[in-house]
Formats: C-alpha cells, structure tokens, sequence
C-alpha cells in the first residue's frame, strides 16, 4: 500500500462517525421543531379538557323548573368513530368542555339589572308600574285580590332573588306544560292563576294594564338571561324528604322560636295601619288551599332557603319540614276548584302527601265548610 493509498483511508472511520452524529442531532432536531409545533398549535380548549376537572358544583332540583337537558360531556366527545385522528378527537373534546363550562358559566352568572337601569318614556313607566303592582299588589290591583299579600311576599327582593321563584325565570320558562292545570300555560295564564290562588282573589283580563305591567316587568328583569334554559335558583330548592316525618309538633316549637316575632303568634302577620308589613301565613286574609305554598314541598324549600327573612339557610331542612307541616295545618280560605265536597276535591287536587287539605288536624278536617 502505497502512502497516498492510506491517507485517503484513514480518515475513513472518522468521517463516518461524524456523519451518524450529524444524522442523529438533525433528526432531534426535527423531532423537536414537530414537538413544539404541535404544542404550540393545540388548542387552548383542549389542553383545558386533558386536566383534571374540577369537581361539579351540585345543586338541589327547583320546583316548577324545567328539567336540564343533557350535555354530552368529555368523556362522551372523546368516544369518537374507529379510525378517527387524534385531531379530531382533541377537538371534540375541546369542543364539549367548551359548550359546558359556557352553559354553566352563564347558569351561574345571571343577575337581574338593577333598578336604576330602568328606561325612561312610555315603556319605563309601564315596568315601573309593574314593580309597583309587583311590591303592593292590594293597593295597585285592589279589584283582583282577596287577602293582605303581595306578589313580593313569596318572590322575595321584588321578585329578583334567586329561591324564591323569581319572576325573571317567569318569564324565561313560559310557556310550559304544567300538570295542574293539565295545560300548557302563557307567562300570562300563570300570573292569572296567581291571583286566583296565592291573591285569593279572580283573574285580571289578559289585556288589563295590570297583566301588561307585570308582563312588561318580568320582561325587563330577565333581560339577558337565557330563555328556556334551566338556571339555578329560578325556582323554589326542593329538599329531600327529611330522616323523620315532618311534625306538628315540632314545627310549633320551630315557628314560636323563629317565625312568631314577624308573623304573630297567630299567624296573621304584622300591620301598621293599612300596611301589612309581614304577610299571614294562614286565615281568612292567606292564600287558599289552591296555592302552590300550601305544598309541603314549596313550602319547605322556601323557608329553608329564605328564612327567617335575611337568615336564610340557618333553618335544618328536617326544620324547614316540621314548621311547613305546621304552617300549613291550619285553615285557610278554599280552593276555588272545590268540587261541594272535601273528600272529592281532595281526590281529584290533593292527592299526595304534599297537601294537608282534607286531613285531620285537632279533631277538624282541614278545608271543610
């Protein structure tokens, strides 16, 4: 071999190596860039849905709402068809966690605008009038009731707060089906059946001032809530059914402790002069035993939630239970569908354990002549 002949293969090993070496740090390279890019352009919504969820806040179920549709959630995005990209599955999972969180956020979020952003002009005057009514109904509607409440007394901070059926969900869940009047029933046919029952009193024309101004005021306070979804709080909480039966008993004891200093010993409420500063809670000048609040169930969901008044939530749900159990075992004007008889009626109406009409309480049967 001559000495030409072995310079030009000795380096042979060398360069070799410094060929894997490049090969190798350039594939890195390009492993890397991809890495990046795919991170890089992912979306935000996905890489959200990849970590761990929070747990899901619960809520109790609310009278008279609308049940929830069902979501699809992550889990059942992520299920997509054989074969389908990775891409595409991200997506739809970004996709679904999106559409959720955006129901719960807006679920969560919604508040009735304040008073003092009420329009001026002709269409102001008229939700002003409504809030009117709304606040004072005996004084503003006087020819339709036939007791001392307000519309305000069981939907409570002039119909805004949330547990107390306020009237902006009102407005957003009607028209709907409702099993007592076997119906679907307008905004307007519920406000009428409240005067007819909660009022004790007969229902305004559908073209009377009164019904457009509390239309008009339902109207302005449900102003950007979302129509025909459910919304926590847009009615009464639904408790469970307490560990021991409700009692009458123990209710009394519950209401003289609680509830006496503002609505009287006797039930009647308070009054300063023709004001009826807190309403009665039974008596000829209540709502009848058509009401929804006669219902155990209303009634317990209420209270538990709403007081006493601005001590909402200190009451035990087994409390809220006895002193609704008290408060309604004791009479009340009668149901307008009375049938002549309280056994019929009770059959065809009250039916269930959420009604104490036509039972027996202290040797009378409640709702009898």
């Amino acid at each position: 071999m001559t000495t030409s002949d072995k310079r030009w293969k000795l380096p042979i090993p060398g360069l070799a190596l410094f060929a894997i070496v490049m090969i190798t740090a350039a594939f890195a390279a390009v492993i890397g860039i991809n890495f990046f890019l795919a991170q890089s352009l992912k979306p935000p919504a996905a890489v959200a849905a990849a970590a761990p969820a929070a747990p899901a806040a619960t809520k109790p179920s609310t009278a008279n709402e609308p049940p929830a549709p069902e979501v699809a959630g992550a889990g059942g995005a992520a299920s997509a068809a054989p074969g389908a990209s990775s891409t595409t599955g991200a997506t739809a999972i970004a996709g679904a966690a999106e559409t959720k969180a955006g129901a719960a956020l807006v679920a969560t979020t919604f508040t009735p605008p304040p008073e003092s952003t009420m329009p001026d002009g002709e269409y102001g005057k008229i939700i002003r009038l409504g809030e009117q009514v709304f606040n004072h109904t005996g004084q503003y509607a006087a020819k339709y009731v036939g007791n001392s409440l307000a519309c305000a007394n069981c939907h409570l901070d002039a119909g805004r707060k949330a547990d107390s059926a306020p009237l902006w969900a009102s407005f957003i869940h009607y028209p709907a089906f409702r099993s007592k009047t076997g119906k679907v029933d307008t905004l307007a046919s519920r406000i009428q059946g409240c005067f007819e029952y909660s009022m004790n009193g007969k229902a305004p024309p559908q073209d009377d001032e009164i019904m457009t101004a509390l239309q008009t005021y339902a109207f302005w306070l449900a102003k950007g809530a979302p129509v025909g979804t459910p919304v926590p709080g847009s009615g009464y909480p639904k408790l469970k059914k307490p560990p021991k039966p409700a009692d009458y008993v123990r209710g009394e004891a519950v209401y003289a402790e609680n509830c006496a200093l503002c609505h009287g010993a006797d039930g009647q409420g308070q009054r300063s002069g023709d004001h009826q500063v807190f309403p009665p809670l039974w008596g000829p000048k209540s709502f009848n035993w058509g009401a929804g609040m006669h219902q155990l169930g209303n009634a317990s969901g209420f209270i538990q939630a709403n007081m006493p008044l601005g001590k909402g939530g200190t009451l035990s749900e087994q409390e809220a239970w006895d002193v609704a159990m008290y408060m309604n075992s004791h009479e009340r004007p009668q149901d307008p569908r009375y049938t002549g008889s309280v056994a019929e009626t009770r059959k065809k109406y009250h039916d269930s354990d959420d009604s104490m009409y036509g039972r027996t309480v202290d040797g009378k049967v409640l709702g009898a002549p």
